[in-house]
């Protein structure tokens, strides 16, 4: 195909691909495309399995029109969705669409059986499904396929995948469909679909359609709408059925095409979707609700599992309405702190009441359609998003770029988890925007001049803490700024009353070891690289005090260029940390992370797949020998359980009495670090005790990158997190990442083992107990002093919960002068600040100024001169000398893609086989991606050692310049051709 032809082709794909997200059957459609890559495939059918079909439609259209082209790839397109069952689809892309006036009534059928789903469910599946395949609604691997369901999940599921089949099929099928609920006898379905004489005569009689083009004869109707049809009977919409997604998911409950925008909706279904979304409050919730139902900012503060989320849907929806009513444009975002909750706050809340009103979209750091949050703002009513999308968009609009949005774009911002709205946070980013507008307005209206509107402001939390007050004045001043942060006109409390879930409390302390060979062996080798690099510890071995010393001794060492004590330090730390996990996981675990690092640092010098050797110094090979010698030992005192610690002795024993008590236990674990998640999960999973009682475990960590251990990816999050509401899984063991705001109603029973950070948390931590006859337990870790911290924790609730009253108690004329003297305070350190910036952004060096040196070996690398920023992120450094200093070696643990760059393997030393950074291929251009953190910084005549973060160097670097590298490169590949 010619370039402009498939450019042509590549446009109509893209026009038609809203329509197309609707009707593509995916994984049919996979079947028949041969020119896509395998692992492009089986990334799909992730995303269809994780995010559901339309998610995966649109991954799959992304990687038909992904250049270069083979030849005849649209036809060989068109033609796997013909095969695929797709062949409406096909139609569009064929330009056989039938008329506007078919393709609307055709639209009202699907929203029709939408409505009507909760009853359709109900259907003899096995009849029904042999009828639409005699008259051609499925082929025989739809027949296959929703029989297989039907045998697995039973004629409900079976149903639902019927009906999401059926529902893309061409112009004509609800005719059909409603004449086969005649013939299997589905008396009381027939009639709730409008089921009526003429309809019946009509299905008897050859079809009109044009099975080869999809369009309808002039004189025919699509589908038999029903004039005069009650829809009322479908008095709520099955929240588990998605007709565009077929199987059940929590992802997408309605394709965008179909979500009606309150005007323009199924004729008598708007007001009784309307009068269906009225959620109604409990006493102690409408409340707490009152003033914002009034336009006024408030804060709501309410328990863990009391209802906070759906307060704030109902706020959501009256502010939406009135601002309707009074023919005014409304728009509400969302914000929350973390990926999973975008996810949980859209499937199980916003969307279910507010669809059938208000358009519902989420975005996250995650989604793919963060790429347009400007024209998902624009386009929708509602938008549950992560916190740092919006502050990114914010600060483009106030840089004058387009894709940017306005505070005064939005009439209402919900902030989840609002006591995170401190200073230096994303939250309070947000609100000094709006704080220092807010004030320029009070200046504006005095001037007699238009302000700039400002949306109201709705703060949820269960508890704001005390900032690490030890004395009531000071809970209440911290408590107070976050009102002042929140521009709260009150913060909100409620008598539960009867709704109050009390959670049975207990800690169990565990014994130290009376034996610790394991250990004893550890701090041998510990000891014996002390007197090697000549260091002397004051600190006790294994404790959070020695690892704090042993860091400031590699960055010091860095520094100083002394390689002896840096590497022995790096090994001092990785020694600390297996001391630390013994006394919390298995000793084999502990041991296995730490042969682990050991064997990681040995492939380092011996990279097998390079020819080029690396240097071992005379200390890095005392340090491998060292272990090599105290190996088997280790080894042989880990297999050992005669030695294992009393902590997961005492754990082991609450689990079982948890699930061996309850008839369906479902709980969750906190514990400190992503390593022992991990590994206390492997735990369970290899104990065939916990396996005979039913225990399903599964780790759940964050998905950031700051760790050595591998992060979840958001998909593997979603999944677990779906696992755990249905019940595949029963037990999570999880870091912090799970504490806040994850709504599992049946989970039963907390465990925090070894892990006590402030009240907030333990707050939270509680609160994912939510079911009747919760327990909460705190598990002592060895030499943790964790029973101690809870008490404290306790007493700080206690003054919190007293502060909260003092302050609600207070004349409003005191509280509103309070607030706004903590606001003109915050603006006034928001100034400064921004002063300081600015005068540290004026002193900034000269690239030339800063050189890196390896920090494994002290070798010069580069100067700040050859290095370049790509989209104000990435340093790179493409000069061809560079490429002269570092090997190559491939990362297959964790590959990065973006849609301009990916990121597959990582580059090092030649002489030490220090890594780094990565190699990131940019547009088709590989640049060497740089890590500070891998580097000695100097600048001028001072050292750096202490240096994480690139933005934290008073340097300014040009921007990385594509097409003068991107022409070099051309040059040189024609230079070579001619050669």
């Amino acid at each position: 195909m010619e370039p402009d032809k498939d450019e042509t082709m590549e446009n109509l794909i893209e026009d038609l691909r809203p329509r197309l997200l609707d009707l593509i059957m995916v994984e049919q459609a996979l079947d028949h495309l041969h020119f896509i890559r395998n692992e492009q495939k089986e990334h799909i059918k992730q995303m269809a399995i994780t995010q559901g079909n339309s998610a995966a439609a649109s991954l799959l259209i992304s990687a038909v029109i992904q250049k270069p082209h083979t030849t005849g790839w649209f036809q060989a397109f068109v033609d796997a969705l013909v095969h695929g069952g797709s062949k409406y689809a096909a139609d569009y892309l064929q330009n056989n669409v039938p008329n506007p006036e078919v393709v609307a009534e055709n639209d009202y059928c699907v929203r029709l059986i939408q409505l009507l789903s909760p009853e359709l469910v109900n259907m003899k599946t096995s009849a029904v499904c042999v009828h639409c395949f005699s008259k051609k609604l499925l082929t025989k691997e739809d027949m296959e396929n929703i029989e297989a369901k039907i045998q697995n999940k039973g004629p409900k599921e079976g149903a639902r995948q019927l009906l999401a089949k059926i529902v893309r099929g061409r112009p004509g099928w609800f005719s059909k469909f409603v004449s086969i609920l005649r013939e299997t006898e589905h008396k009381k379905l027939y009639e709730l679909t409008g089921g009526m004489l003429d309809c019946d005569t009509q299905d008897e009689k050859p079809s009109s359609i044009n099975e080869a083009t999809g369009s309808d004869a002039a004189t025919k109707k699509s589908c038999d709408k029903p004039a005069c049809m009650d829809v009322s009977v479908a008095n709520e919409i099955d929240k588990t059925t998605d007709l565009y997604n077929g199987e059940s998911t929590e992802s997408e409950l309605l394709p965008v095409c179909l979500q009606p925008d309150g005007s323009e909706s199924v004729p008598g279904a708007a007001a009784e979707g309307s009068e269906k979304a009225d959620i109604v409050l409990r006493d102690y919730q409408m409340e707490v609700a009152r003033p914002a139902l009034e336009g006024k900012n408030i804060i709501i503060c309410l328990p863990t599992g009391s209802g906070k989320t759906r307060v704030a849907v109902y706020i959501t929806k009256k502010h939406l309405d009135g601002r309707r009513a009074e023919r005014q444009s409304g728009k509400v975002v969302v914000l929350v702190t973390q990926v999973p909750l975008v996810e949980q706050h859209y499937a199980t809340e916003f969307n279910p009441f507010l669809k059938d009103t208000y358009k519902v979209a989420r975005v996250s750091g995650a989604s793919q359609l963060k790429i347009s949050f400007t024209e998902i703002m624009r386009k929708n009513d509602v938008i549950i998003c992560t916190a740092q999308i919006l502050e990114n968009y914010l600060d483009r609009s106030k840089s004058g770029d387009d894709e940017g949005v306005d505070l005064k774009d939005m009439s209402l911002i919900v902030i989840d988890e609002c006591h995170h709205t401190r200073k230096g946070e994303v939250y309070n980013h947000i609100m000094m925007r709006y704080l220092k507008q807010r004030h320029k307005n009070k200046r504006l209206k005095k001037e007699l001049k238009e302000p700039v509107s400002l949306p109201q402001i709705l703060g949820l939390t269960a508890s704001p803490g005390v900032g690490g007050a030890t004395k009531m004045e000071k809970a209440e001043e911290h408590i107070l700024r976050i009102c002042a942060n929140l521009d709260a006109f009150k913060i909100m409390t409620g008598n539960l009353k009867e709704h109050k879930k009390e959670l049975t409390k207990k800690i169990v302390i565990a014994e130290g070891r009376k034996m610790d060979p394991f250990g004893d062996v550890i701090k041998k080798i510990m000891n014996t690289i002390h007197t090697h690099a000549e260091l002397n510890p004051t600190c006790e071995l294994g404790s959070q005090n020695y690892e704090q010393w042993v860091v400031q001794m590699e960055r010091k060492a860095a520094k100083e260029e002394d390689q002896k004590v840096r590497v022995c330090a790096d090994h001092l730390r990785q020694y600390n940390e297996g001391l630390q996990l013994s006394n919390t996981i298995r000793m084999c675990d502990a041991f296995s992370c730490l042969n682990k690092y050991q064997e990681e640092e040995v492939k380092k010098k011996s990279p097998s797949e390079l020819e080029h050797t690396i240097q071992i110094t005379a200390t890095e090979r005392f340090l491998f020998n060292l272990f090599i010698d105290n190996k088997k030992e280790l080894q042989t005192l880990a297999d050992n359980p005669a030695y294992e610690n009393d902590s997961l002795s005492k754990l082991r024993t609450n689990i079982l009495q948890e699930f061996s008590g309850r008839k369906e236990a479902r709980g969750i674990i906190f514990t400190k670090t992503r390593r022992s998640a991990i590994a206390l999960s492997q735990w369970i999973q290899e104990n065939p005790k916990f396996a005979d009682i039913g225990v399903k475990a599964s780790h759940f960590i964050g998905g950031g990158d700051q760790s050595v251990v591998k992060p979840m990816t958001t998909a593997e999050q979603k999944d677990v997190l779906s696992k755990f509401r249905t019940g595949d899984v029963n037990l999570l063991i999880a870091t912090t990442v799970a504490e806040e705001g994850l709504d599992i109603r049946a989970c039963n029973f907390v465990i925090r083992y070894g892990l006590v950070t402030n009240e907030i948390a333990m707050i939270q931590a509680q609160g994912r107990a939510r079911a009747e006859d919760s327990t909460y337990t705190l598990v002592e870790v060895s030499g943790s002093g964790v029973a101690e911290k809870e008490t404290v924790n306790e007493y700080r609730q206690k003054m919190m919960n007293k502060a909260i009253e003092k302050i609600r108690a207070l004349k409003q004329e005191e509280y509103d002068k309070k607030i706004t003297e903590f606001q003109l305070q915050a603006i006034m350190e928001e100034k400064v600040r921004l002063r300081s910036a600015k005068e540290k952004s004026i002193k900034q060096q000269n690239p030339s100024e800063l050189k890196l040196k390896c920090r494994g070996c002290s070798k010069d690398v580069c100067s700040g001169e050859d290095i370049e920023i790509i989209e104000s992120m990435h340093r790179v450094n493409v000069s061809p000398q560079f490429s002269e200093l570092f090997i190559q070696t491939e990362n297959t643990s964790l590959q990065e893609r973006h849609v301009d760059y990916e990121t597959n393997g990582f580059i090092a030393c030649k002489d030490c086989g220090q890594r780094w950074g990565s190699m990131m291929l940019y547009r088709g251009i590989e640049c060497p991606c740089l890590h500070v953190k891998n580097f000695v910084v100097t600048i001028g005549e001072k050292k750096i050692s202490k240096c994480t973060k690139w933005n934290e160097l008073p340097v300014k670097f040009s921007e990385f310049d594509y097409l003068e590298h991107a022409s070099r490169i051309a040059q040189s590949s024609d230079e070579e051709e001619v050669d």
